[in-house]
């Protein structure tokens, strides 16, 4: 992320603006900002972050006219996260917080307990990866998770605390 921070430098406002489209999955091409195929304008862009619009084409000029950053914004897909929408399809959501979001293997182990229980991962995200700090995992899984396998997971190595979402 600091490789994409230092081209906006001293643009504050234009830095919070890719920010949140990097957040939202919004790409950039052919001039505009979009999710998947649906071009965002810049009106709506800005509303969402409370910037002038204006801002909001600064900053995808900004973007057409560096190749890194038009390199990593042109390739930005958004995604969708099926924990809020758990309970309506049959699922379970979980969040795990980390005690320490850089040490690796932590949702690995979480996958081996679920999977030793026969519990089927639907989807599993990585909340926030651009600040390592405030990181979580989201998981989705078939049916419900039983209490004993929650504390399972709460048990393992690495396991701040454990959100049923």
């Amino acid at each position: 992320m600091d490789r994409i921070k230092r081209h906006f430098k001293n643009l504050p406002s234009q830095e919070q603006v890719a920010t949140l489209m990097l957040k939202l999955g919004l790409s950039v091409h052919d001039g505009g900002a979009y999710c998947g195929p649906v071009l965002q304008s810049d009106t709506a862009v800005a509303r969402a972050i409370g910037v002038d619009r204006r801002v909001v084409r600064s900053t995808i000029n900004h973007i057409m006219e560096i190749p890194e950053l038009l390199n990593l914004f042109s390739r930005v897909e958004s995604m969708l996260l099926l924990a809020n929408a758990a309970s309506e399809i049959g699922c379970s959501a979980i969040e795990i917080v980390p005690v320490d979001a850089q040490v690796p293997g932590l949702m690995a182990r979480i996958l081996v307990v679920l999977s030793d229980a026969g519990i089927n991962v639907r989807q599993a995200v990585v909340s926030d990866p651009q600040d390592l700090s405030d990181s979580h995992l989201i998981i989705v899984a078939d049916g419900s998770i039983p209490g004993d396998i929650m504390t399972q997971i709460r048990g393992c190595p690495g396991v701040a605390s454990v959100i049923i979402r």
